[in-house]
């Protein structure tokens, strides 16, 4: 099946040049039946790289701009009141999709980020009465600018960790930078095609779950994630007055998911610790929560985690 995650790809290249990590990122929490967080500026492809994914993989995509003044009906839908009937009927919102981009999610206040978040967790919605489920595959792709710091609401660390990564895009190359202005100057762009169909993608997850790991890997990941919450028995003192929170324990079940498609994404079918290394630091930077001393210091989460992984004992 690994031929078809190929054809996925070379769709996608048709319109977005590079930015292949957050490409991989999108498809491994796809195929995990995950969410994704993706920070980065403006201008990144973001959305361009969403669309094109939902083309290629022939689903439906919708896109729901966060602002200030949105609320949970204009994401979930509402009841309306139709007077020919002198009833009230159900007009569906934008999360009654397959791919959902939400751009800029800090943007919105907590109440339309908890009603989206916690549709992300049940996979249904609730419309006055009627509970309707949401149709697999769904899969949501949250962004975030981190620069701009007026009019924006913080994802609290209990909301962020209802996302499986947390992807940090940037810039492209100049090389690619060149390609991509001669491409829009020129409207150079060829039409993507559905490569694969909703059975193939339920073939795809069926294999990733027969992936192996053996118990030395799957005991060097629990080790890698309790070195999180104490740093002190890993030789890591000097972390101890850095980490206020560590991972959560949903970073246990993500990761196991994660690595056995990261080995998928990459030809093998078996786990090794190269698939730990590539995927830890997307899978526990928005879960691991710094003290005020570690961010007065310009310390970063990827900094700790790259400790964390030069002091657990590879298998």
């Amino acid at each position: 099946m690994i031929e078809k995650v190929v054809a996925i790809k070379k769709e996608v290249s048709k319109v977005v040049v590079g930015q292949e990590k957050m490409i991989d990122g999108l498809l491994i929490a796809l195929f995990c039946e995950g969410h994704v967080l993706i920070e980065g500026v403006p201008g990144l492809a973001k959305t361009t790289t969403v669309n094109a994914l939902s083309n290629s993989l022939g689903l439906n995509f919708k896109r729901a701009q966060f602002t200030p003044d949105l609320l949970p009906a204009d994401i979930l839908g509402a009841e309306i009141y139709d007077p020919q009937n002198n009833s009230f009927k159900i007009k569906k919102g934008p999360i009654f999709t397959n791919l959902l981009l939400a751009d800029e999610i800090n943007r919105a206040p907590a109440k339309v980020q908890s009603a989206l978040l916690e549709v992300m967790q049940e996979k249904q919605v609730t419309l006055g009465d009627s509970t309707f489920k949401i149709a697999p595959p769904f899969f949501v792709m949250a962004t975030q600018n981190p620069v701009e710091q007026e009019g924006v609401y913080q994802l609290p660390e209990a909301q962020l960790d209802r996302f499986m990564l947390k992807l940090v895009v940037g810039y492209n190359t100049t090389k690619e930078e060149l390609e991509i202005a001669r491409r829009i100057s020129s409207g150079n762009f060829e039409k993507i095609k559905a490569v694969i169909t909703v059975d193939d993608l339920l073939e795809i997850k069926e294999s990733i779950k027969k992936i192996h790991i053996d118990n030395e890997i799957e005991e060097y990941m629990i080790e890698l994630i309790n070195a999180s919450r104490n740093p002190k028995q890993y030789g890591l003192e000097n972390l101890e007055d850095k980490i206020q929170f560590g991972a959560s324990p949903r970073v246990s079940i993500d990761m196991f998911k994660a690595v056995k498609a990261m080995a998928f994404m990459r030809g093998k079918d078996f786990v090794t610790p190269v698939d730990v290394a590539f995927i830890i630091k997307d899978l526990m930077r928005h879960r691991i929560v710094l003290t005020y001393e570690a961010e007065a210091d310009g310390i970063t989460t990827d900094e700790i985690i790259q400790q964390i992984l030069e002091a657990v004992t590879i298998p």
